[in-house]
């Protein structure tokens, strides 16, 4: 059974997808930017603030699923620039308690939606 998650505290799909589909208790998450979703204008004043906003999309994403970053047990991290990594890395760590971090890909891509510099997706489990 597919379960639609949504929530007015990460930003509205700009296509057709949704925020996050539980499936047999997982949950998959779409990948998100740093948009600002009460005012659905990008937060790009620099690389670390761009990952917190995407960070804390995904932390309401979550919530809206009655879930936490313990939860997570798989990232896939999309940046346009890997010598940002260790700044996206730096505020990513924040997030999770290292001993029990979720596995993990960071590639990099040519570009990304609106041309952001970091996209998240998350799989998370009950």
């Amino acid at each position: 059974m597919k379960k639609i998650i949504h929530t007015p505290h990460a930003p509205a799909p700009i296509g057709p997808y949704n925020q996050a589909v539980l499936v047999n208790n997982i949950l998959y998450t779409s990948g998100q930017i740093a948009l600002n979703p009460e005012t659905m204008e990008l937060v790009l004043d620099d690389i670390k603030i761009e990952t917190k906003q995407v960070m804390e999309n995904l932390k309401a994403v979550l919530k809206a699923a009655d879930m936490t970053f313990e939860n997570v047990f798989k990232t896939s991290i999309f940046i346009s620039d890997m010598h940002n990594f260790s700044k996206i890395n730096e505020v990513y760590a924040t997030y999770f308690n290292e001993e029990t971090a979720p596995a993990r890909e960071t590639v990099e891509v040519a570009n990304l939606p609106k041309f952001v510099n970091v996209e998240i997706s998350m799989m998370a489990t009950i």
